[in-house]
């Protein structure tokens, strides 16, 4: 390849649009361009690198059984109300209509085609497991569309589907994915951990989530050093905290005025906001209902969801609050309410809390649950938080933030059930298929590299994913002598199999340079002057800036050597290329 052939508009300035650096060095070096919100064109470079993930993914999926296939992105809307999901993705799904004035989708995910097409080719237990897969574009029209590749309305995923006699066979082929997954991963270079996950709108019981690590990232995870626990902050589970035991005393009502939250009212009462009790109210569908917490507590929205069932889930405005409780939010509480109300489970372990008195500017405290408020169920609520007790050991939980890569699902029979996706077993007798499925952001991959490997000069690839291992620059297009030598080099790298980039623009070297470093080649060969004149060549290193010259001769080996240290996981460091 050689740069002034192809298409690599860098930028030196950065993007007003992109927040974050990955999608600024996505944009500023070229790789892709924003067409709409959400919406890129791949450019060259990119399209490299974007091919370089899905060549692993292939491959990591093909090891571990898999066979590719290639579903419509078009989705008649039948198999979606089949599945009761047509609802569930609400504003998020792209939605059609045909000449004929019949609906249908852009996929934002395949389960349920997939399942209609294995129901009417698949009807004996001799002809599973099955693990069938592709690699596509999915379509989720976004509220907010941001941070380029990570959050988009068209992304390009691996997703997988599993398909089992039983739930025997359902965790087996859950495990060859769990570990295909993690080789994915790793050969893409990426620092990443296997956390507990929520299965949202897909479904099933069990799932992991696949994090990169990265300050910017999304998704908030915990994790154990002690043992092996990880979970995302969506479903890490909270273990309760028993406060000191104390005598119920007689409850008091207390004068707070304009005093609403709780760090307010446990100043004046010189407190612990541990001996609050927050009163938030909630939609759940057509259901209201009241979600009590621990003062220095929040709630997590997507526990409350899940454990109610419900489809959607908004919190009271102002006004319906105050209907409820006769007074402003601030000063709302449980007792005297005749809602449903729900409890985090360390609530009940309160004693002698602070709430609201359901009468502006007062609040009770010394109130307890068994006494003062009806509960009608208590369930874990709560996000978890750094130093928190892990769930599985003794350890205490760290905090970290990352991009969620990839994921994986435990599906059970909630598809095959819904389409009637049976086979007939060694009996006879039908049964539902049990399945699972393995989704890997490809595009999301690829920005998450650049979020986790870059610094101030630009992007610095994982050499299995970068759009070149080796870029060639001659110093001087006007010295025959550098393009001579720049060429041969060339030459000779092409044909020992090395990927390599010649920058043969007629620009000056200090443009070219930062070009390079800017797209983040893991090796940068100079040709200068020395070439010429002593018989060496320089050779970087992107990721340590280490500089070594090298005779001409020996640039090839040098680079052979170098490229396999790095593919081979080693480490970007200089190897002695006479030792074999």
């Amino acid at each position: 390849m050689k740069v002034s052939q192809m298409l690599l508009p860098t930028l030196r300035e950065v993007p007003a649009e992109a927040e974050i650096i990955s999608h600024q060095l996505l944009l500023r070096a070229g790789l892709i361009r924003k067409s709409a919100s959400g919406i890129y064109t791949y450019l060259p470079m990119g399209m490299r690198v974007l091919h370089k993930v899905m060549n692993i993914v292939r491959e990591e999926m093909d090891r571990f059984g898999g066979y590719e296939m290639l579903l419509p992105i078009v989705q008649p809307a039948e198999l979606w109300k089949e599945s009761n999901r047509w609802a569930v993705y609400g504003e998020e799904m792209f939605r059609l209509k045909d000449r004929h004035d019949r609906d249908f989708c852009l996929g934002p995910t395949h389960e349920e085609i997939i399942t209609e097409v294995l129901k009417g080719d698949v009807n004996s237990y001799k002809q599973l497991p099955l693990l069938l897969y592709q690699i596509q574009n999915k379509y989720r029209d976004e509220k907010r569309p941001r941070f380029g590749l990570m959050r988009g309305r068209e992304f390009i995923m691996k997703d997988l589907y599993s398909f089992d006699k039983d739930f025997e066979g359902l965790q087996e082929s859950y495990d060859r994915m769990y570990k295909a997954y993690s080789n994915v991963f790793k050969r893409c270079g990426l620092n990443f951990r296997i956390v507990e996950a929520d299965s949202g709108a897909i479904g099933g019981n069990t799932s992991h989530e696949f994090v990169v690590l990265a300050s910017s990232g999304e998704a908030g995870v915990v994790y154990c050093d002690d043992c092996d626990y990880a979970s995302n902050i969506e479903s890490a589970e909270a273990i309760p905290e028993t406060l000191a035991g104390e005598t119920a005393l007689k409850k008091e009502l207390i004068d707070t005025p304009n005093l609403r939250s709780v760090k307010e009212v446990a100043e004046l009462l010189k407190l612990n906001p541990k001996y609050f009790i927050k009163s938030l109210f909630y939609k759940a569908d057509d259901e209201e209902v009241l979600v009590l917490i621990r003062g220095d507590r929040e709630v997590n929205e997507i526990k409350l969801q899940n454990y109610l069932g419900c489809l959607e889930l908004e919190m009271l405005d102002s006004d319906k609050v105050a209907s409820i409780c006769q007074a402003d939010v601030g000063f709302v509480g449980p007792i005297g309410i005749d809602i449903k109300i729900i409890a985090d489970k360390e609530v009940p372990l309160i004693a002698n809390a602070v709430v609201g008195a359901n009468k502006n500017d007062y609040h009770y405290k010394n109130v307890n649950s068994e006494r003062d408020f009806k509960i009608d169920a208590v369930a874990d609520l709560r996000l978890v938080g750094e130093g928190e007790p892990c769930p599985k050991c003794t350890g205490r939980l760290e905090s970290a933030r990352g991009i969620e890569a990839g994921q994986i699902f435990q599906l059970g029979t909630k598809y095959s059930d819904a389409l009637n996706a049976k086979y007939t077993d060694e009996n006879g007798n039908e049964q539902l298929i049990v399945m699972g499925c393995y989704g890997i952001g490809v595009s999301r991959t690829l920005q998450a590299a650049i979020e986790q490997n870059h610094d101030a000069e630009g992007i610095i690839w994982p050499i299995t994913i970068a759009p070149a291992q080796v870029v060639i620059i001659p110093v001087s297009t006007k010295d025959l002598g550098q393009v001579t030598a720049a060429n041969d080099i060339y030459g000779f790298c092409k044909e020992a199999g090395i990927e390599v980039l010649l920058d043969d623009r007629d620009e000056r070297a200090g443009v070219k340079f930062k070009d390079a470093d800017l797209v983040g080649y893991p090796i940068r060969l100079t040709v200068g002057k020395k070439t010429v004149n002593e018989g060496t060549v320089d050779i970087r290193l992107r990721h340590s800036g280490e500089e070594q010259a090298v005779a001409k001769e020996e640039a090839v080996a040098a680079i052979e050597k170098l490229v396999d240290n790095l593919l081979q996981g080693q480490g970007p460091e200089f190897v002695d290329i006479n030792k074999p």
